[in-house]
């Protein structure tokens, strides 16, 4: 009985197993068929049809040409050793050394080359709008708060002026910059991102969800002037008006 039901589930297997055509029978020790497996199968071919899956798992190549062995057997190299520069670069080849021209176009070639720093700015300003304070540059643009009654390609002229700044001088306003103007034109009258209010109350079925944004504007700073006259401030200038603030304090009679 038992032998019966192994005959019969050999048989149903081996009736829909087919052999893939392009797989090469020679690397599997297994004879080439032309037909779907029928009938009972004998123990030796359930055997060599045991080794279908461990043959499929494994890495089997092909033999190397007779042509092509004396060059592989040239770079013959211990398994755990990297790929050296001779593998590709002819026996006679010498780098050229560094400093020569040479070396230098080859530098050039192949590493990426660095771009040349961003310009310094020349001036800077700090500026109150409404009820904050901005640091603005010519030729760069800000988000401020609406100004009202501006419209599209305005010129404006911005005249809190709380310091001026450029590379060989500072001028420190006391609290303005006096004749100090910043000049600027309307680009855009837009508003800001959303910003999600939400309102809870506990326990009272209270729950609000609104929705702001914010008008504001953007302008394009044009120009800084006006701040030529403003005595600057130095370090030695600072240094001065300490002393003479101490002096004065200590001539007053207590």
């Amino acid at each position: 009985m038992a032998s019966a039901t192994l005959a019969f589930s050999c048989s149903s297997l081996c009736a829909t197993l087919k052999l893939p055509q392009n797989l090469n029978p020679l690397l599997l020790n297994v004879p080439p068929l032309s037909k779907p497996f029928s009938g009972v199968v004998s123990p030796p071919s359930l055997s060599r049809l045991s080794l279908l899956p461990v043959a499929a798992k494994r890495r089997r190549f092909q033999e190397i040409p007779e042509e092509l062995k004396a060059e592989f057997e040239e770079f013959q190299r211990p398994p755990n050793q990297k790929p050296q520069l001779s593998d590709v670069l002819p026996d006679d080849f010498q780098a050229p050394e560094p400093g020569t021209p040479e070396y230098n176009d080859i530098i050039n070639q192949f590493l990426p080359k660095k771009g040349p720093p961003p310009p310094r700015e020349e001036i800077f300003a700090v500026v109150v709008i409404g009820s904050r304070q901005y640091i603005v540059i010519p030729g760069r643009w800000i988000y401020t708060q609406r100004l009202k009654g501006a419209t599209v390609n305005d010129k404006i002229v911005l005249n809190k002026v709380l310091l001026v700044g450029t590379k060989a001088s500072t001028y420190i306003g006391t609290p303005i910059v006096t004749n100090a103007a910043v000049h600027a034109v309307v680009e855009e009258q837009l508003l800001d991102d959303k910003v999600i209010v939400f309102k809870y109350k506990k326990k009272k079925n209270y729950r609000r969800n609104i929705g702001h944004r914010q008008p504001i504007t953007r302008i394009k700073i044009t120009g800084i002037t006006g701040y030529e006259d403003y005595p600057a401030s130095t370090l030695e200038a600072e240094v001065e008006a300490k002393e003479e603030a101490e002096a004065e304090a200590e001539a007053v009679p207590v």
